[in-house]
């Protein structure tokens, strides 16, 4: 018990230690930056006009190359209000994106890697006429897929045994990536069969990201891993100078075994995500098996961001596999969304779902700040008739941002789309379902960095046997769900103040 309690004071002095020398950079960063701009204001008078056409400048810039105003909106009035702390805060960001060692690498490996991204041109005929998998294909990038078993689960701890099963089945290759790793029971469990497939000769690979393990790993736990044979990437490692704002993480959830089985899906490796030990009463969260063609398009997006920053597979068509399956029928697509690109193809892909559906959209989502496409699309859906339903989280897991996404609930209210509160605890799976024909389910939420900062995955079907227990999965949750009435949704005087305030940073948040 005491070796427990001082491994557990040792690795809180870690987190301790790692998050003041971030912290520490960042303010050293930001106070230069101000101490030398108030310096040139005082002894060069032009510096402050100089200041003022830069802000004008930004804003112009915002304005013109903007694709969503109301991601850019923030921004202008931020600069226009706070023009020092504004154009800081821009140029940090900024040059941290142009200059980030990073981003230029899964830039290049991610062009490099469209060459593995091949239409079968039989499937392309099929879905010739069908504008929702044309644009994932042909604009997106991600190649439409059938013969597929595809196999949905409505929690985390389900999801988890059957990867236990796939991973100890694996022979030739393991490849991991996920935003959280946290030791424990589910952690534990896997990487006691990673490391006895490592020994075995399997390839097992493993990524996380490094802000998102900050609080759960030690900083040379990669070292640790790769001791015990098994290779390790750590997305983006913080440092107080290079890499501290790192706006864009690694949010994707992915495991492929041995080309033949991905899965994917909203949880993380920690256990809360299998409801032990969670913080916030029942965690409802989901995972998808995937088994057939599409899992490529998995392995591809894994190695795509693992030779980025290892360039050891010069030919990733060894890690490609065949595999029979039972089912011949539906469209099938995994896709990953970057930062890096110009197209927003998670957000297009919900805004397809809603746009064109006829009946219903059911969505499960953690976080609802959303911009004016989408809350126009939904109200838009539900006033022409669709059954618009969304299920977020009745016990919040960040306070703020949830105040944040409840600012959403009485525009959408009020446009007849229906919010119900998760009873039982916190939401974290990401699904859209509509007309019992078409859904996605990822890791993308209803929020800016889902849908503009982060790289994140998901997988579009259509025609597939399991979107209905999709469906089933988000009906059971509204049984158990509060419906949010207009009264309710109506904020008080000063939480509306503190709501507005706070969208203001909503793209940051």
């Amino acid at each position: 018990m005491n070796i427990r309690m001082g491994e557990r004071i040792r690795f809180m002095k870690e987190v301790i230690k790692r998050g003041l020398v971030v912290a520490i950079g960042l303010i050293l960063q930001l106070s230069l930056s101000f101490i030398i701009y108030a310096f040139l204001i005082e002894k060069l008078w032009f510096f402050n006009l100089l200041f003022g056409f830069v802000k004008i400048i930004l804003v112009v810039y915002f304005i013109k190359n903007s694709k969503n105003y109301s991601a850019t909106l923030p921004w202008i009035i931020i600069l226009l209000l706070f023009p020092v702390f504004g154009t800081l805060m821009f140029i940090v960001l900024a040059q941290n994106k142009l200059n980030s060692k990073v981003l230029k690498q899964i830039l290049t490996s991610e062009k490099e890697n469209k060459k593995y991204f091949v239409q079968d041109k039989r499937i392309r005929e099929e879905f010739q006429n069908n504008s929702r998998l044309r644009y994932i294909s042909d604009f997106a990038g991600f190649p439409v897929t059938k013969k597929n078993d595809i196999t949905y689960y409505p929690l985390g701890e389900l999801v988890f045994d059957e990867m236990i099963r796939e991973l100890e089945k694996a022979e030739d290759f393991i490849f991991l990536e996920y935003f959280i790793i946290s030791q424990g029971l589910m952690w534990n469990s896997i990487l006691k069969i990673l490391e006895k497939k490592a020994k075995s000769g399997v390839d097992v690979r493993v990524i996380y990201d490094d802000a998102g393990c900050i609080a759960t790993l030690d900083d040379a736990y990669d070292k640790e891993l790769e001791k015990k044979g098994i290779k390790c990437v750590v997305f983006n490692k913080l440092a107080p100078v290079s890499g501290i704002i790192m706006n864009h993480r690694d949010h994707r959830k992915i495991l492929v075994i041995d080309g033949k089985v991905a899965f994917s899906g909203g949880i993380n490796i920690s256990d809360e995500y299998i409801n032990l030990n969670s913080p916030h009463g029942h965690w409802k969260d989901n995972g998808i098996k995937v088994v057939g063609e599409a899992v490529w398009n998995y392995t591809v997006m894994f190695l795509t961001i693992w030779n980025a920053f290892h360039a050891e597979d010069e030919d990733l068509y060894k890690f490609k596999r065949s595999v029979k399956t039972r089912n011949k029928d539906g469209f099938v697509v995994p896709y990953g969304e970057t930062p890096l690109d110009n197209e927003l193809t998670g957000e297009d892909i919900y805004l397809n779902i809603i746009n064109q559906a006829q009946k219903y959209v059911y969505i499960f989502t953690p976080y609802l700040i959303i911009d004016t496409d989408v809350l126009n699309a939904l109200s838009l859906a539900a006033k022409r008739g669709v059954d618009v339903r969304i299920v977020i989280p009745g016990i919040p897991d960040k306070k703020i941002v949830y105040t944040l996404s409840e600012s959403y609930l009485e525009l959408l209210v009020q446009g007849g789309v229906k919010i119900y509160k998760y009873s039982p605890g916190f939401v974290h799976a990401k699904v859209f379902v509509a007309d019992d024909f078409m859904a996605t389910v990822g890791t993308i939420n209803l929020d800016y960095r889902s849908l503009y900062l982060h790289f994140e995955c998901g997988i579009y079907m259509e025609g597939v046997e399991c979107i209905k227990d999709i469906k089933k999965d988000v009906e059971d949750a509204i049984k158990v769900s509060h419906e949010v009435p207009l009264k309710e949704a109506t904020p008080k005087f000063f939480k509306a103040i503190w709501q507005a305030i706070l969208r203001l940073f909503a793209p940051l948040m």
